[in-house]
């Protein structure tokens, strides 16, 4: 393996820290938790550095968070980088005019929604959610916020699951992905 493959040394710590629950929502499905990474405050702050250090000279206008555990970092991150914070909720969440849209996830369908004056057209957005699955979430999330007129400069997540395909259909979008780590082969 290469220098420029190799996972970075923040990624082992991370992954170590993250549970696995199986057979949730349901059979077969191995749900990767990442609440452990948000108890612990060491663990907590390594997490959020990771991603404020990455994007801290970065020319950006916002960070979207998708419902709801990429609201988590993405509110956090959004503060600690002065940035405002848009949230991309699940349908019926949102009191005012909305946009929404449609996708499907590993275990079903679903609908991703925002508000209608959440960003404006030139808008540069950092898309955070808490995995990379499917791709259908962050995907749908970015064609919302283009559809405003944003320009997406990252999707950016804690765990990448490489095996259900999602970070390449992400990329196959056009949109630039980081992930702090991944389980191929773990």
């Amino acid at each position: 393996m290469s220098l420029l493959q190799a996972e970075p040394p923040y990624a082992d710590y991370i992954r170590d820290r993250i549970r696995t629950v199986p057979d949730w929502p349901q059979a077969g499905v191995q749900f990767r938790d990442i609440t452990p990474l948000l108890q612990d405050k060491k663990t907590f702050r390594v997490l959020v550095d990771i991603f404020v250090h990455r994007y801290m000279d970065m020319d950006l206008d916002m960070v979207a968070g998708v419902d709801a555990r990429g609201f988590i970092l993405g509110a956090v991150v959004a503060y600690e980088l002065n940035l405002g914070f848009v949230p991309v909720r699940k349908k019926g969440k949102l009191p005012f005019l909305t946009v929404a849209e449609e996708y499907e996830l590993e275990y079903g369908s679903a609908t991703v929604e925002i508000h209608t004056d959440a960003c404006k057209k030139g808008d540069r957005v950092l898309l955070i959610d808490d995995l990379v699955a499917t791709g259908g979430t962050m995907v749908a999330a970015a064609k919302l916020l283009n559809r405003l007129g944003a320009t997406i400069v990252e999707a950016a997540a804690i765990v990448d699951l490489p095996e259900l395909g999602g970070s390449k259909i992400v990329r196959e979008q056009g949109i630039p992905l980081f992930t702090v780590c991944d389980y191929a082969g773990h």
